[in-house]
């Protein structure tokens, strides 16, 4: 089952690319329901992370970007948990958001970006993944983050395509920061395939496609009304074997996250 916030449809700037979204889900049958007592719309940050066991770790969310705006950070023990009952849930004092975990298909592995170490200073760097690889049952492998993403979040950075293949983001900076992505998940046997991105201004995701929501039935592919779309939508047609649906999302996205940030699964 997914979900998602129902800001979503309530805020009237983010309604129309949250009833598109919801038309696409539709289409292909796939079932979803909405949360309340959400303060925000990132559902994927403040839930729980679900384990291959499937037990669901609760961390801290106390980012540092959302410092001086405490009235947008959900507490989910406080929040959301009286009214939605989760089983196997434990919870956690590390500080860090669900949209800087990727796993690989069986979760197995996960990929969490550098943004971990600032957010959780008190903790030395080792002692802190041999925590998250206990919680989250998985080999962790750390990338660095992109400086100018408020977020730091790893899943605009990297998503699975099997155990042995991610995509990461199409620049053309040969010695950029996707090739260090590169080269440390191919060191960790992983190889790295090109998906297609553009820049857009600070603060926005408009442009990245693959912060994309795959699902058991489809693949669900934001799209922003640009030339590259056509391309976008190619590649991922060719890179998976079930239906690609586009989605046009621009309302949301400038905001600063895609589908995977504002959706949720159990």
């Amino acid at each position: 089952m997914l979900y998602f916030s129902s800001l979503l449809l309530s805020t009237p700037a983010y309604a129309p690319a949250a009833k598109r979204l919801f038309d696409a889900l539709d289409s292909q049958s796939v079932a979803y329901r909405l949360l309340d007592s959400t303060k925000d719309i990132w559902l994927r940050d403040f839930m729980p992370v679900r384990t291959k066991s499937g037990k669901f770790v609760s961390f801290r969310y106390e980012p540092g970007y959302l410092a001086d705006a405490p009235e947008l950070r959900t507490d989910f023990r406080r929040d959301i948990a009286p009214h939605f009952s989760v089983e196997n849930l434990v919870y956690s004092d590390i500080n860090l958001d669900g949209g800087n975990v990727v796993f690989s298909p069986s979760r197995e592995t996960a990929v969490i970006s550098d943004r971990i170490f600032s957010e959780n200073p008190d903790v030395s760097r080792s002692a802190l993944v041999g925590v998250l690889e206990s919680l989250l049952e998985a080999r962790v492998i750390i990338i660095p983050s992109l400086p100018s993403d408020w977020t730091g979040h790893a899943d605009g950075m990297v998503r699975f395509l099997d155990e042995h293949t991610a995509l990461g983001n199409d620049t053309p900076y040969q010695n950029g920061l996707e090739q260090k992505i590169a080269r440390i998940l191919h060191a960790n046997g992983i190889e790295a395939l090109d998906f297609p991105y553009f820049p857009s201004p600070k603060d926005s995701a408009v442009g990245c496609y693959l912060n994309f929501l795959e699902t058991e039935k489809a693949v669900f592919l934001p799209i922003f009304g640009a030339l590259e779309d056509e391309t976008a939508v190619k590649r991922a047609t060719e890179l998976f074997s079930k239906p690609v649906v586009p989605v046009m999302l621009n309302e949301i996205a400038k905001e600063g996250g895609c589908l995977n940030c504002i959706s949720w699964e159990r």
